[in-house]
């Protein structure tokens, strides 16, 4: 583990709006605006780890043992919306999916960029992000 990291999932989120004021029809009250919105949401997930390799203790154990948590809930959540299947997805099982929720699901477009190692004592960790 990296001694400066700060072992957290980190969520920037903007929403931009904007209102469109049509004309109306003359003597008449204006039409009520049309109002557009957007959300970015930048995220920073922190990575997962084998507590058994980096040898954590204590506050460390407890804070890795929820990010992993948190992390396998959002594999689980993907999957079941990669699946398209109507079973249920566990939103509410994270405080982090719950977050990202309509990030992930329904009329949005989602980008993801995973950090991976070219190292061969490595090689695992890559491929569990992959995933």
């Amino acid at each position: 583990m990296n001694a400066a990291s700060s072992r957290s999932h980190t969520i920037f989120t903007m929403v931009i709006e904007t209102a469109d004021q049509a004309a109306g029809e003359p003597g008449q009250p204006p039409p009520p605006p049309l109002i557009k919105a957007g959300k970015l949401n930048l995220v920073d997930l922190a990575g997962s780890e084998r507590i058994s390799q980096t040898g954590t203790t204590g506050a460390g154990m407890l804070e890795a043992t929820k990010i992993n948590g948190s992390l396998s809930v959002l594999g689980r959540v993907i999957g079941g919306l990669a699946e398209g299947s109507k079973a249920h997805i566990p939103w509410r099982e994270s405080k982090l999916t719950l977050l990202l929720k309509d990030s992930l699901g329904g009329n949005t477009r989602t980008a993801m960029v995973a950090n991976l190692s070219p190292s061969r004592i490595c090689v695992e960790d890559s491929i569990a992000t992959l995933r």
